[in-house]
């Protein structure tokens, strides 16, 4: 890894996830490693009238495990998700926060829409009712910020605080984020990850009308289904994924026990359309380049790619050209995998939730399959771990997340002294 003399080594000490596979990391890993889908018919409100009737719900979610009663009614549901997943990172941890600590903690939580699900029923009662009965939550409910924010107050952290919207690559992006500032010694701790709710009529039909996402309305479960042949769109799904990010020196101090280290990120922007990518691949390439250099790795020294892999025609083709370009010789070495087909697309989620099982890959040495891949598409000929888990030695992995506005997003994790 290329480090400056002034630059510190970031690991990864804390992970805390709520997905629709599972209320937290192990429920959703266990999930994960054994192919089945988070995908159902939605409950969050009556659908049956919408082309798409299906997404990836937290199942069983109650925020008043984590956030006592008044505050949850005065919390969006994407950062009701956030706290939860940040206190189950901090517990994973083992930090204890005080007052000797805690100017020292940061958080990033991206997200890439925010409280729409409080902006529609606020539009609603300004509609109906009028201006004087719109709550006067509803801007501290809707804003992106709010999951950091409240992640902060929830913690009594006082470190830097902000939030990453870049779309599909927002949890990458609050991750790098994070990185940067540990390694450059700002702070010794970051919370960093990404958290979305947007399952609700405004959501599913913002993306029903783009034709985005999967009518599969027969066989929800089998919706998402990345680089198949027959695929029709992706899956919107909710959930948050944070993780702990502490600088070496700060984490051995304190005896933590060390999940993975992060060594490189890398950003790019394909400046080329709101919703399509760059159909040659070269946007997402110079990102995995980018992040390649920075990690100071050769290409053949990676084992895994967590693919952005939505199940889109567009996204899925244009993925496998970049991996091949960035890659070379060994694009058809590596193990790739997309596991939004059993999550689903979390959205601004997504890349944080994505990196959290990259690094439980490497711990396990399990990497997770991409199911529902009966016929693959022929534009896509990598091998994609069909349907079954596979077992192997994971030192490193680099995970992709790619976003609409030509956001391309990469991080890669080593096994902590690999």
């Amino acid at each position: 890894m290329c480090l400056n003399n002034n630059e510190k080594r970031v690991v990864v000490t804390g992970i805390g996830m709520v997905t629709p596979l599972g209320l937290n990391t192990t429920a959703t890993w266990e999930a994960l490693i054994a192919g089945k889908s988070g995908i159902a018919n939605i409950t969050l409100f009556d659908a049956s009238n919408y082309e798409t009737k299906f997404a990836g719900e937290v199942k069983g979610f109650d925020p008043r495990e984590y956030i006592n009663f008044k505050d949850v009614r005065r919390m969006d549901r994407f950062a009701q998700l956030a706290v939860s997943a940040s206190v189950q990172a901090v517990k994973d941890s083992g930090i204890q926060i005080d007052d000797s600590n805690r100017e020292g903690i940061g958080v990033i939580i991206g997200s890439g829409i925010g409280g729409l699900g409080t902006l529609f029923e606020q539009a609603r009662v300004l509609m109906e009712k009028g201006p004087d009965r719109v709550s006067p939550f509803l801007a501290p409910m809707m804003i992106a910020d709010m999951a950091a924010a409240q992640v902060s107050i929830h913690l009594n952290v006082t470190g830097p605080n902000f939030c990453t919207t870049s779309a599909c690559s927002s949890g990458s992006d609050g991750i790098g984020a994070a990185w940067d500032l540990v390694r450059h010694g700002e702070v010794e701790v970051m919370l960093a990850g990404g958290a979305e709710s947007i399952v609700n009529p405004m959501g599913i039909s913002a993306f029903s009308a783009l034709k985005a996402i999967s009518t599969r309305n027969d066989a929800p479960q089998k919706a998402s289904r990345p680089f198949d042949l027959n695929r029709d769109g992706f899956v919107i799904s909710e959930g948050a994924a944070t993780l702990v990010l502490e600088s070496l020196e700060h984490a051995q101090k304190r005896g933590a026990r060390i999940y993975a280290e992060l060594i490189g990120y890398g950003a790019t922007a394909d400046a080329f359309h709101v919703t399509q990518p760059l159909e040659d691949g070269s946007g997402a390439a110079k990102a995995m380049k980018l992040a390649i250099k920075r990690a100071g790795i050769q290409p053949s020294e990676i084992d895994y790619i967590n693919a952005h892999g939505t199940s889109t025609q567009l996204n899925d083709a244009m993925e496998t050209k970049a991996i091949k370009i960035a890659l070379g010789d060994s694009a058809k070495k590596v193990a790739i995998s997309s596991t939004k087909s059993m999550t689903g697309h979390l959205i601004g989620a997504a890349g944080a939730a994505e990196a959290a099982i990259s690094i439980l890959s490497i711990v396990n040495g399990i990497m997770p399959p991409t199911i529902n891949l009966e016929t693959p598409d022929p534009n896509c000929d990598l091998d994609y771990i069909p349907n079954v888990a596979r077992k192997g030695n994971v030192r490193t992995v680099l995970s992709n997340s790619f976003g609409f506005g030509g956001h391309n997003s990469v991080l890669i994790f080593r096994k902590f002294g690999a």
